[in-house]
């Protein structure tokens, strides 16, 4: 696994959990009766519900209030939920509010609250330094001179009806009485006061030809800049889109009629579109951008059929290939992630339908004409997610494996160089293309005679062309090196080229070090050494030669007793291991052996590495990377604050084999020049409070920061990764603020000055520089940004192919008295500092630090490291 080669830190980790104990699942009843299928076809032909899953939507709290008058900034910026749903839902009738997508930054239900985290006291988030630049961005600005009312209303039914289709069904009968109307399934949107407060109305179930009172009880008066303007906004987007001849596969849209064929490795690729409209800085703002889907032909069938045919332990090899993947069922383009295999059931079992039982070869064939092949095959498990169960479904999904085809790709795949390159050519656009794409789409919904239609009713239209505004490209940074040397920065922030020749910022003393090898490569290896040599000495950094450990095979078990011996023997600085191809078992073996058992360094290197053309610059890197792992700092940059500040990075990641754990690590700054750090991982188990980790690791930092200086850090900055948009009140409340409280503890009287700051990098917003990507340095905070939030957006990576996403960055609490202007330059500062890599990265050096870590611990140690190995970045 020689991640330790590529630069960049691998993704975000994505372990699959083992299968747990099969248990059979709940029988429940199907989402509809079969005399409720003709009303639920007329608006719902693509979203048929499956067997044992009663489709029910998250309904959004009873919304109450008055009328109120035109808002002024301040006062949106108060008020504003700006709440984002994102457009999908049914190609029929009302639509369905209530299940959002991703929107400009991340997905979220409507219902969930955003938190005002802009003090009071900023009288501006804007920054100052830099050159000022015309961008651009991918959203349109919502121009209406809609000067009529909104009225808001609660429908309710007796007896309950929990089927959102046939709740519009009921409704829509009396759509004369109503007028234009929005319906969700719960809330009521009308542009008149309907006569009677509340409302009676009658409908007759087609299911069953029940009689259902409908009561319909006015709650608010809404006006333009209610939040809940938005939500209605996003129901007429939905409708638009509609019309669009779109498919909606799981929470966003796409082009099937579009779809690039990769025939070479049985895939397709479904381009499609994120949309969301949502209050910004200033106005109402349709944010567009682009997606793709991959789409296997393969099913799970297909993965089972091979996966039984190549091991006598297919069960739990299945389960681990199958767990924790996305499937899409064709018959009514919807995805599921699986969470379990029942080995014990199969298409001949049974569930209840109505007041009897059917199986579900009987069902399938009678709902969608579908004959399943193979009776023996297991059935697969999806669990109901956290907002399936605030809506009330807590039931399991079953679903049959030949019925779900695999999306994404395997970890074969993506190691596939050749598949990846092909699909990139489809994939990364340069950023005037995707301007185009982008720009396209709007003029497709808005001259679609059925969304012109729809806009029209509402009286709503969108500007044509991308928002446009101003930004800030800061100073490039120079970078420092050893003996009081240094070099300019460049615009693309990319310093490889000035390491040779220059010293490192700080090399340690280097003496003693192993490697362990396979015997046949030897002659091989002693050629790297030689190379690794030269290529330390332009650094000024000197490395001897090593003791030598060869070993007759490649098994994870030699190469640990080979480790073992070495540390009995002489204790070395660092071990290196030559590892013949990227085995994780033998990768985790060795870093368990080092990290855990023992406090060694090490470090795993391919073996076809030692031996390609360019050889020179990759062991520059790695004896950068020696350097770093036993407490050296190859550069720095200059951060000008009176005392050192403390910059934190934290992040979590799942443990790849047991589901209900995770690992939160912490890397914290010792020293002004940001080249010593202290580490700490603490594992997590669902349910357990997140606050009393974060708490215990930095109060542990602080600890040693006051060890080292005698005093405690005059300020301390925490980027946080790794929370979704809306989690951030418990972020406030469960781990801010007994952070707080906890280290008041050991200041006592002195003041705490410290700002915790969410880092988010998944997010679709992108912005133009001339129909180019905008350079590192690159500020926006303004126009885009939320007018409740202390944000803004950081270009700070170079990108040479396809377009450059920002880092958003949210101060949610603040005491440090630090300006809008240094909190942004430092944040741009901290991303030079990444010592695995000659250039910015796109968070701050500590959090990709902490990112590293938890990686580490998630998917190969499983346990906490050694703390003899907390000051040095033994996890590069």
């Amino acid at each position: 696994m020689s991640e330790e080669l590529v630069g960049r830190a691998r993704g975000r980790a994505r372990g699959r959990s083992r299968l747990q104990p099969a248990s059979a699942p709940q029988p429940r009843r199907p989402g509809t009766s079969t005399s409720q299928q003709q009303l639920e076809q007329q608006q719902q032909q693509q979203q048929q519900p499956l067997p044992q899953q009663q489709e029910q939507i998250s309904r959004p709290p009873e919304l109450i209030g008055r009328a109120r008058g035109t808002r002024q900034v301040e006062q949106v910026r108060q008020q504003m939920g700006a709440l984002s749903l994102a457009a999908q839902g049914e190609p029929h009738g009302e639509g369905a509010a209530s299940v959002p997508s991703r929107g400009g930054v991340r997905a979220r239900r409507y219902d969930e609250p955003q938190v005002t985290t802009r003090p009071s006291s900023l009288v501006s988030k804007q920054g100052s330094s830099g050159v000022t630049v015309t961008l651009r961005s991918n959203f349109f600005k919502l121009q209406t001179h809609t000067e009529w009312a909104l009225y808001q209303y609660r429908v309710d039914f007796s007896p309950d009806e929990d089927r959102t289709g046939c709740r519009k069904g009921l409704l829509r009968v009396h759509k004369d009485i109503l007028g234009p109307y929005m319906f969700d399934g719960t809330v009521l949107f009308t542009v008149k006061r309907l006569e009677l407060d509340p409302l009676e109305l009658y409908s007759a179930r087609t299911s069953d030809d029940v009689k259902i009172r409908i009561t319909i009880k006015k709650t608010s008066d809404l006006v333009m800049g209610d939040p809940h303007y938005i939500q209605f906004f996003n129901i007429v987007l939905r409708k638009c889109i509609a019309g669009l001849n779109l498919q909606l596969v799981g929470r966003d849209y796409f082009d099937a009629a579009s779809k690039v064929i990769v025939e070479k490795y049985n895939l397709e690729l479904w381009p499609g579109f994120v949309t969301s409209i949502r209050q910004h800085e200033n106005d109402i703002l349709l944010g567009v951008d682009l997606a793709n889907k991959i789409m296997r032909k393969d099913t799970a069938l297909h993965l089972l059929t091979d996966i039984s045919q190549r091991s006598e332990s297919w069960k739990d090899l299945y389960a681990q290939a199958i767990v924790g993947a996305t499937v899409i069922t064709p018959y009514n383009n919807k995805t599921y992630r699986v969470d379990d295999v029942d080995f014990d059931s199969s298409p001949l079992s049974t569930f209840e339908k109505g007041n009897e039982r059917i199986t579900y070869m009987d069902y399938y064939r009678n709902r969608y004409s579908i004959k399943i092949t193979n009776q023996i095959q297991p059935l697969l498990i999806s669990r109901p997610k956290k907002r399936d169960i605030h809506a009330g479904r807590t039931n399991n999904v079953v679903l049959i494996p030949e019925l779900c085809c695999l999306t994404g790709l395997s970890e074969d795949m993506r190691n596939n160089f050749h598949l990846m390159r092909d699909l990139e050519e489809h994939t990364r656009l340069h950023p005037s293309a995707r301007m185009d794409k982008i720009t396209h789409f709007l003029r497709r919904l808005t001259t679609n005679q059925q969304a012109k239609d729809e806009l029209s009713l509402w009286n709503l239209k969108f500007a044509p062309d991308l928002v446009e505004f101003t930004g800030r490209i800061l100073v490039p940074e120079k970078i420092l090196h050893g003996g009081g040397l240094s070099s300019d920065g460049t615009q693309d922030a990319d310093w490889t080229r000035n390491l040779r020749g220059h010293p490192m910022y700080q090399s340690k003393e280097f003496n003693n070090w192993s490697i362990v090898y396979l015997r046949k490569a030897q002659r091989d290896v002693e050629s790297f050494v030689r190379t690794l040599i030269n290529a330390s000495s332009s650094l000024q950094f000197k490395i001897p030669q090593p003791n030598y450990e060869d070993i007759p095979d490649d098994r994870a078990g030699t190469y640990v007793q080979a480790i073992e011996k070495i540390i009995s023997r002489n204790n070395p600085q660092l071990i290196m291991c030559i590892v013949p191809n990227n085995r994780a078992d033998r990768y985790s073996a060795i870093k368990k052996k080092c990290c855990v058992d023992r406090a060694v360094p090490s470090q795993v290197v391919l073996a076809k590495n030692l031996t390609t053309k360019n050889v020179m610059s990759i062991a520059t890197k790695i004896a950068i990377q020696v350097n770093c792992k036993i407490g050296g700092s190859p550069w720095s940059v200059a951060v000008p604050f009176k005392k050192p500040v403390m910059v934190i990075g934290f992040d979590v990641c799942h443990d790849s084999t047991i589901k209900a754990r995770s690992f939160g690590a912490m890397v914290a700054s010792l020293d002004g020049f940001y080249s010593k750090y202290y580490s700490a991982v603490s594992p997590h188990t669902s349910g357990q409070e997140l606050s009393d980790d974060l708490s215990m690791l930095v109060v542990k930092a602080v600890i040693v920061y006051k060890n080292d200086h005698g005093f405690y850090p005059p300020k301390i900055i925490i980027y946080r990764d790794g929370v979704g948009e809306g989690q951030e009140h418990f972020v406030l409340n469960h781990e801010v603020e007994p952070l707080r409280a906890k280290l008041q503890e050991h200041y006592q009287s002195e003041p705490l000055q410290m700002s915790f700051i969410v880092v988010t990098k998944r997010i679709n917003t992108r912005i133009f520089l001339k129909g180019n990507n905008p350079p590192p340095g690159t500020i926006v905070d303004d126009v885009i940004t939320n007018p409740i939030k202390y944000d803004f957006y950081l270009v700070s990576q170079q990108v040479r192919q396809g377009t450059v996403t920002p880092t958003l960055y949210n101060v949610i609490y603040d005491t440090t008295h630090l300006t809008p202007d240094i909190m942004q330059k430092l944040s741009y500062k901290m991303c030079h500092l990444y010592f695995n890599w000659a250039g910015t990265v796109r968070v701050p050096a500590p959090v990709q630090y902490a990112h590293k870590l938890a990686f580490l611990c998630g998917q190969h140690l499983h346990r906490a490291p050694n703390e003899r190995l907390n000051q040095l970045l033994y996890f590069l």
